[in-house]
């Protein structure tokens, strides 16, 4: 049996198959590997490889924020002089200042003065009432009266017992001479012996008796005048210092009258009619508007670099003036303390009591440095970096950096940042912790 053979076919130009003939000398072509299709294939999944590789080893990971522009500030860095100073506010005080405290207690029978009124050295202001100073007062003048009578009453004493004395010696004197003749007499009369012994020495006792009192007398005399001369001078002792503490009542009532110690404003006084005043209670106060000062605020963060003599200046009517602490009130309260400050050349003209003013508080002498403005940034990183600009000015990038010294323009850069860079320096608050800011 014949195998048969198989039949080619082909086809037209027309597209019709033709059959080939049995033993024809056509051969099958071999299909080639690289075709298009192949090709474009392979081509297509390198092109993918790369580029997840690119993404995998050379992209840009950092994590973005779109950020509208025109919300948020840039500043450019720039070198220039740095001064360190800082904005306080001051108020306008009189130069002096004195306080009306009660000296003595008692109930307002009188106010003659109202708050705000100019008053003169001398010039009543109060009157006050107090029955219990009035009382003491005349207790002692009462006592003092009492000591008067008794130094009168020791003087007039004395001069009685003077008289006395003299009295006595004056008679013992008599008695003496007296006696004296007779002793004499009889002492010749018994030497001749015409008296008996007994009547001669009965002159003789008698007359040394009188001797011996006189003596006495004498004596006696001289103690009374001393004891009366030292109970005059305790006496006289005891009424001066009743007289003084009798001043000191009167000088008391007197206060009872309360009077403006200088000239000036009564810038206020805080009592009225019937109202009771406690001794040492302050009731008002005297401005001397011969002068004025700046009392001033300041931070206690720099209670350390505040020092007499540092110089200031605050600007008034549109003319810089200069201003200097004379003084510094250590005490601390609310997180602030407080300085004095003068006027070098003098008040400016229409500047009142009462008034406030920015002031330029200077720090330190002007150094030339890299200045940052000030913006709301460091509140958010502390100063320790920020977002600066790429020289497309399209994308701010985070940035590590130091600052130093701050016044209420600028910081001081210590490293970080170049002069003409551009940052971000309004609030980062919106951003988190993304590292690049990409600006539409």
């Amino acid at each position: 049996m014949e195998l048969q053979k198989p039949i080619l076919e082909s086809r037209s130009t027309n597209g019709t198959m033709q059959p080939h003939a049995q033993g024809s000398m056509d051969r099958v072509k071999k299909k080639r590997f690289w075709n298009t299709q192949r090709i474009a294939m392979i081509g297509g999944g390198a092109a993918i490889v790369a580029f997840i590789i690119y993404l995998t080893m050379f992209s840009d990971k950092r994590s973005k924020l779109n950020v509208e522009a025109d919300k948020i500030t840039i500043s450019s860095v720039a070198t220039g002089q740095f001064d360190e100073f800082i904005a306080v506010t001051g108020v306008v005080q009189p130069l002096k200042t004195i306080r009306l405290d009660a000296i003595v207690g008692g109930y307002v029978k009188e106010k003659l003065v109202e708050g705000g009124s100019m008053v003169q050295q001398g010039q009543v202001i109060l009157r006050l009432e107090n029955q219990n100073l009035k009382l003491g007062f005349l207790q002692s003048e009462t006592e003092a009266s009492r000591l008067v009578n008794d130094l009168q009453n020791t003087r007039q004493q004395l001069k009685v017992n003077r008289f006395t004395v003299r009295r006595n010696i004056n008679d013992l004197d008599y008695q003496i001479d007296q006696m004296k003749d007779t002793y004499e007499r009889n002492q010749k009369l018994y030497q001749d012996k015409v008296i008996p012994e007994a009547d001669y020495l009965k002159s003789k006792r008698d007359y040394e008796r009188l001797v011996k009192q006189r003596e006495i007398e004498s004596e006696s005399q001289t103690y009374q005048e001393e004891n009366a001369k030292m109970q005059i001078g305790q006496l006289e002792g005891t009424l001066n210092r009743t007289q003084k503490n009798v001043d000191l009542w009167r000088q008391t009532l007197d206060n009872l009258v309360v009077k403006a110690p200088v000239s000036g404003l009564l810038s206020s006084i805080d009592v009225e009619v019937g109202s009771n005043i406690n001794q040492g209670q302050n009731i008002g106060q005297i401005d001397d508007l011969n002068g004025f000062k700046m009392r001033v605020a300041i931070d206690e963060h720099y209670i350390s670099r505040i020092f007499v003599g540092l110089t200031g200046s605050f600007e008034f009517n549109g003319k810089d003036n200069a201003l200097e602490i004379t003084r510094i009130y250590p005490e601390v309260r609310n997180g602030r303390f407080e300085v004095d400050m003068r006027f070098p050349s003098g008040a400016p003209q229409g500047i009142k009591r009462g008034q406030s003013t920015p002031i330029r508080l200077e720090l330190g002498k002007a150094e030339k440095a890299t200045l940052l403005p000030v913006g709301g940034f460091f509140s958010d990183t502390g100063g320790n970096w920020v977002y600066v600009l790429d020289n497309s000015g399209k994308r701010a990038v985070k940035r590590n950096i130091t600052l130093g010294r701050k016044n209420p323009e600028f910081y001081e850069v210590l490293d970080g940042l170049q002069a003409g860079e551009k940052v971000v320096t309004s609030s980062y608050a919106n951003f988190g912790e993304k590292e690049v800011l990409e600006l539409k």
